[in-house]
């Protein structure tokens, strides 16, 4: 353990001692199947001895706002119920702070979750957070810092997702139909139609390599979009980043990749390559990142792992 990590810990440790515990609630995620638990979570949080402060929020701006305010408020650690999106607002406010930090899985993909080590089940994920909270226990963990050329950052917990799989949800947040998961899938058939690889230039800790590609990803934790194993040997304790990447193939070839990421086997590809890196930098036209699920910045961005940026309750 280094001094940061020493020091990042002990101030969790101070502030667990005393204050009260933020939480952010997202009673839609999941599609809403998980909000009949919620006063059950906050019940047994509350048994732990510290006041509950449900966060109010509106859109996810606010929700962001309402996190980082509570940090400064000197909250005692922020809590999310909720998905990857959810936790990601709540990164914005605790990455680098030493604030303990508790994802409990309820939405409908758990990336950050599962990567990290918590238990699938929301209640399950509850006793294991109010357990450290008692105990005044936190464990460092990585986190993935992006930045934009006018130093704009944003931090995410699982995976960066810069080739045909932001373009998918680029176009999906663009159309007002159809509703729900068939938005998706039918963003996936229009930029299937489309596809065609594109240049970039990765910058893998100052070595740059120029490619053409469909699909790029830069994972802190192994999976995105609820369970695709897109960087299957990502560690989020080993201060890398995995960044994979697939050449230029068609849509047949594409189609055939893609559900060999559920389980990981698709790095045995001959088209599919990945690195271990410290920082990449990754230029493209024409594609906006999403990170943990979520619209991010533009590309270019430079990503660098940052070994303890939160402070797990665990």
């Amino acid at each position: 353990m280094t001094a940061d990590d020493q020091l990042s810990g002990s101030v969790a440790a101070r502030r667990l001692a005393d204050g009260h515990l933020a939480v952010l609630a997202n009673p839609t995620a999941g599609r809403g199947r998980f909000r009949g638990l919620l006063p059950a979570m906050l019940d047994r949080l509350g048994a732990v001895g510290r006041p509950v402060r449900l966060l109010e929020a509106g859109s996810a701006a606010q929700a962001e706002t309402a996190c980082r305010a509570a940090v400064e408020d000197g909250a005692a650690a922020l809590l999310t119920v909720g998905g990857d999106g959810t936790i990601h607002l709540a990164l914005q406010a605790v990455a680098g702070t030493g604030v303990g930090f508790g994802p409990v899985p309820a939405g409908t993909g758990n990336d950050f979750a599962a990567g990290m080590g918590y238990p699938t089940d929301p209640l399950g994920a509850v006793e294991v957070i109010a357990a450290a909270v008692v105990a005044g226990r936190t464990r460092p963990a990585d986190l993935a810092r992006m930045t934009g050329p006018d130093g704009t950052r944003r931090w995410y917990g699982a995976v960066l997702a810069a080739g045909f799989d932001a373009l998918v949800n680029e176009r999906a947040n663009r159309m007002a139909w159809p509703r729900g998961p068939r938005r998706y899938d039918l963003a996936v058939a229009v930029e299937l139609a489309r596809l065609r690889p594109r240049r970039y230039l990765l910058r893998l800790d100052g070595v740059t390599r120029e490619l053409d590609g469909v699909l790029v990803a830069v994972g802190n934790c192994p999976s995105y979009g609820g369970g695709m194993r897109i960087c299957p040997t990502a560690d989020p304790t080993d201060g890398l980043l995995d960044v994979v990447w697939a050449g230029p193939v068609g849509r047949a070839t594409l189609a055939r990749i893609k559900p060999r990421v559920y389980r990981g086997t698709h790095l045995a590809h001959p088209m599919v390559h990945t690195r271990q890196v410290r920082t990449v930098e990754l230029v493209a036209q024409d594609i906006v990142g999403y990170a943990d699920g979520e619209r991010a910045l533009p590309l270019p961005v430079t990503v660098t792992a940052v070994p303890g940026a939160v402070r797990l309750l665990r």
